[in-house]
């Protein structure tokens, strides 16, 4: 089941094995104390080798979030930022969820005021990327900054994500972001970037 997990043993180890899916890929992800680790890998990749199973790292990761739009804390979250920015109000329940709790009224408020800047996707329609940190412009002025971004091996084109102003979030417009003094052509797009086939 996806976003799930369970406690069993794998290789002799007692594992959480959890379905998150964080790569935007199907898959599992194994979690066992520091002095089993090495060990259980060795076991994994061993059972795994007659069917092609080869270790990844983390830019591998990166790049997969990267193209599903899967927001990363410390890059798109953080605690600057509220889940509206993000385009996660959804799961942020506070009409079902009766009663208070941490941070209620800090997410109250946060609705209530409206978002600044939105999370957005941005497709490169040149060859650069732009990466973290780097400014958003329009017409010359910066309106964001990038929190991800790098060229998409799957898509074969730069994709980033950025908080930009509100009112230049909208699918289909036109932006720049510098890159080390350059202006780079890009466009606002409907994130994720990429959706598995089923």
């Amino acid at each position: 089941m996806y976003y799930a997990f369970n406690e069993l043993t794998v290789a002799g180890h007692n594992v959480i094995l959890a379905r998150t899916g964080y790569t935007g890929e199907d898959g599992f992800e194994l979690f066992v104390p520091n002095d089993g680790a090495a060990s259980l890998w060795a076991s994994v990749a061993e059972a795994g080798a007659e069917f092609g199973v080869v270790p990844c790292g983390l830019a591998s990761r990166d790049s997969l979030r990267l193209e599903a739009g899967m927001p990363l804390y410390g890059n798109e979250l953080s605690l600057e930022r509220s889940p509206f920015d993000a385009g996660l109000g959804g799961v942020v329940a506070l009409k079902s969820k009766e009663g208070d709790f941490v941070g209620r009224s800090a997410l109250e408020a946060a609705k209530e005021a409206g978002s600044k800047r939105r999370l957005v996707g941005l497709k490169g329609l040149g060859r650069r990327a732009g990466r973290g940190h780097y400014p958003v412009l329009k017409d010359g002025a910066v309106v964001g900054e990038v929190t991800s971004g790098q060229p998409s091996p799957t898509l074969g084109y730069p994709v980033a994500m950025a908080y930009v102003d509100v009112e230049h979030a909208g699918i289909g417009t036109a932006l720049d972001i510098d890159l080390r003094g350059k202006a780079e052509p890009f466009e606002v797009v409907a994130l994720p970037f990429y959706k598995r086939q089923k």
